[in-house]
């Protein structure tokens, strides 16, 4: 449980941090509803985890931070981008070294704060923001300063705060999730995986088991046939300890990860052995009861929520990324 809980929150924050970078707001919305109800699940934030919780929140505070109705805290005075604040020295705390990124974007929340109050008018609020926000450190004066000349002159508009926009904002937080997922890329699922596999004596029978077909382009490529061999066993046998512990988590989610980590692109069939969760991905013509089926599931749950359609329609060894496809062929057609 423990360990399928750890890699459900790493997926959750990787597709977290790639839908804010692509700037998709729906699928953003989906994931961090699916991020935060893993962490409200946590009753002790793992020290490992910790970064990886700290920047869910932070995204989903920046995501909501031009809006001053939204509030993440029981004080009603807490703006978003000051609650994503509090999240930002949080991750700062973890970082081995800062660097000059990690000041810009302390920087840039500072000033947006009182920018977003002034964009709304409220000038009070921004002049009371600004007491709370800086300390008396030398280090803050000047910022502090000029800060308050803006406020006094209520002009929202003033080239302090348009150098320092929210757009920029957006962009230096980009560039730290590049950063972040790139010095914390892990083959978690693999280890596990193979753990997994040592541990039950499958290694070499679960190889020669499951035949993996794939093109004359991608013969070298046997690294990514191991991968699916170790990661459809651990998956499989995760899946089956969440039902048996009656484990709120979608079989969809499952499904998702499968089709995000494994690359299925790259592979052209499975040879099927009877498992669910191991069965083949075979190419072949979509029939006009699979056409229907997609279209009842896009009208129920909508464009782009292919894991729910996949998962509640009846379908023949499809993928959600295959029932995208499929829906992209469909709109071109008619």
């Amino acid at each position: 449980e423990a360990v399928a809980a750890d890699w459900m929150l790493e997926f959750a924050c990787c597709c977290l941090c790639r839908h804010f970078g692509e700037e998709c707001p729906a699928e953003f919305r989906r994931w961090r509803d699916v991020a935060q109800a893993l962490i409200n699940g946590l009753s002790k934030i793992p020290t490992h985890q910790k970064k990886m919780v700290y920047l869910c929140q932070l995204l989903i505070r920046i995501a909501k931070g031009k809006n001053l109705e939204c509030h993440f805290e029981n004080d009603q005075r807490i703006s978003p981008l000051e609650s994503a604040l509090s999240f930002w020295t949080l991750l700062e705390r973890e970082e081995i070294k800062l660097e000059k990124l990690h000041e810009d974007i302390r920087r840039l929340i500072q000033i947006q704060i009182v920018a977003v109050h002034m964009e709304n008018g409220y000038f009070k609020e921004a002049a009371e923001v600004l007491e709370r926000l800086f300390t008396d450190s030398e280090s803050d004066k000047p910022l502090r300063v000029k800060l308050a000349t803006v406020i006094k002159s209520k002009d929202p508009y003033v080239p302090l705060l348009q150098s320092f926009s929210y757009s920029l904002l957006i962009s230096k937080i980009k560039s730290y999730i590049e950063l972040f997922v790139k010095e914390n890329e892990s083959n978690f699922l693999i280890q596990a995986a193979t753990k997994q596999v040592e541990s039950t004596g499958l290694g070499a029978t679960a190889l020669q088991n499951k035949t993996v077909n794939v093109n004359e382009n991608d013969k070298g490529n046997l690294e990514t046939k191991r991968r699916f061999v170790l990661s459809i066993i651990l998956l499989r046998d995760m899946l089956r300890q969440m039902q048996n512990r009656c484990l709120n988590v979608e079989s969809s989610l499952v499904w998702m990860y499968i089709n995000c980590v494994l690359g299925l692109n790259s592979l052209q069939n499975v040879e099927k052995h009877g498992d669910a969760l191991a069965c083949g991905r075979r190419r072949q013509r979509w029939t006009y009861k699979e056409d229907l089926e997609l279209k009842s599931g896009i009208r129920e749950f909508g464009v782009g929520n292919w894991a729910k359609i996949l998962v509640h329609g009846d379908f023949n060894n499809r993928t959600s990324v295959i029932l995208k496809d499929r829906w992209r062929t469909l709109c071109r057609i008619e």
